[in-house]
């Protein structure tokens, strides 16, 4: 059973990640910003924290798998993060907010496994990726 202090703890630790994902998008003009990737990464942690927890309690009594709600949480963020892309003349438009939207959702169902490491390193390198590598990008398009 997780503890209260440790479901806590992990709701938290979810919210901050989700935050710092968010506030990447929020500081480059994403359409989902600051309140939808906290609200993304806490829910995925609340989904998997409630599938650890039914796990834990029923497993005696019937078979059951913890990764199928989360296989779930993964398909219901496919179509939100979809209802973020825009087609247009210009070209697509939404389609890093889309996957940044994704992964603030599997890094909540990362720390809501308890899988704490997983979840702090992928926001690094997702922050990192959102951050800098759009000036990678940026450089390449234009030696063309």
């Amino acid at each position: 059973m997780i503890e209260i202090k440790e479901m806590m703890l992990r709701l938290t630790l979810a919210f901050v990640l989700g935050g710092i994902i968010g506030l990447e998008r929020e500081k480059k003009g994403g359409w989902a910003g600051l309140r939808t990737h906290i609200l993304v990464c806490l829910g995925s942690c609340l989904i998997m924290v409630v599938s650890v927890h039914i796990f834990d309690v029923y497993r005696t009594l019937a078979p059951i798998d913890p990764g199928r709600i989360a296989a779930g949480v993964v398909t219901g963020i496919g179509f939100l993060g979809a209802g973020t892309i825009i087609r247009s003349r210009e070209g697509v438009k939404g389609l890093t907010t889309a996957a940044s939207i994704w992964m603030s959702s599997a890094i909540g169902l990362s720390v809501g496994s308890g899988f704490i490491a997983a979840a702090v390193f992928s926001t690094f390198l997702t922050y990192l990726c959102l951050s800098f590598l759009k000036r990678a990008e940026n450089i390449n398009k234009h030696k063309k």
